[in-house]
């Protein structure tokens, strides 16, 4: 999968007035960049060239072109990497724009399965996709979901460790303090595999999915998924869709994140912090160690 994007900062400073006690100040200060991202696919269909809108969402720029092969693959518009022949900004715009466009070039003969895209994806940095009518309509199934492995164990000592740990690799959060993180952990040492940042909870997870789709990491069965803040069912799902087993949150999982993860037999964590954290799902093939 071959990358041709045009670059834009995830951070910029602005001039603010910082107020303590009675006193104010001048102050630089660093902020989380927020712009929109247009997704497009190019594909070839009965020997014509054809080109569609996908998704238009807010995002922090960076690892775009991974933030839409992830969004591509947890939506079940393609299902693997070598669907896609490459990502690129169009020539044609003005500079700016371009930074905010991304074309998903698909293999010659490969046409997505654009019934999933038929609602209108339009995202927002909080919401994740809106305007979706049903549990059913917006549900995918993952052919990794069922292929978990069985009795896997982590300790307590792992777990407690994580979100200090997600936290310690947060550059832009260190930062800005306006930003969402997804990690993947191994399940033994507890070690980070990778973590990507953004001021959407469900873009920073497309930009960790779509980073182990190119990177031929998936299934990601031996992992466990940190959330910076809280779970919501499109989380939950996009985790299903790349075979994630245990999904922890720093913050708390919402009803339907709960019945999601039951129904695909996801370990759900949530409050993973400070030495403590609730256990909403513990799914068939997970126990932890030493636990009374």
């Amino acid at each position: 999968m071959k990358t041709n994007l045009l670059s834009s900062k995830s951070v910029k400073q602005i001039e603010i007035i910082k107020v303590k006690e009675s006193n104010s100040f001048p102050y630089t200060d660093d902020i989380s960049v927020e712009e929109p991202l247009e997704i497009r696919v190019s594909y070839s269909a009965e020997g014509k060239k054809e080109s569609k809108n996908i998704s238009v969402t807010m995002r922090t720029p960076g690892n775009d072109a991974e933030l839409a092969a992830g969004f591509l693959f947890t939506e079940g518009i393609i299902s693997n990497r070598e669907q896609i022949k490459e990502i690129y900004s169009p020539q044609e715009e003005c500079s700016r724009n371009s930074e905010n466009i991304v074309i998903v070039e698909l293999t010659e003969g490969i046409v997505p399965k654009l019934m999933k895209a038929d609602r209108n994806f339009y995202t927002t940095s909080s919401c994740g996709v809106c305007g979706k009518g049903s549990i059913e309509s917006i549900r995918t199934v993952s052919t990794f979901h069922n292929h978990t492995k069985e009795n896997t164990e982590v300790s307590l000592e792992t777990l407690y460790r994580l979100s200090e740990k997600l936290q310690s690799f947060q550059n832009n959060f260190s930062a800005t303090g306006g930003i969402h993180a997804s990690g993947i952990f191994d399940l033994v040492e507890g070690n980070l595999l990778a973590l990507r940042e953004d001021v959407g909870r469900h873009n920073a997870l497309d930009k960790l999915i779509g980073h182990a789709l190119s990177a031929g990491m998936l299934p990601l069965h031996d992992t466990i998924l940190v959330l910076s803040g809280r779970a919501s069912f499109e989380l939950i799902q996009k985790a299903a869709m790349a075979g994630i087993s245990i999904v922890a949150a720093i913050g708390a999982p919402s009803s339907l994140a709960i019945d999601l993860a039951k129904e695909f037999d996801i370990t759900l964590l949530g409050f993973l912090r400070d030495n403590r954290f609730n256990i909403y799902h513990s799914g068939s093939h997970f126990k932890i160690e030493n636990l009374l």
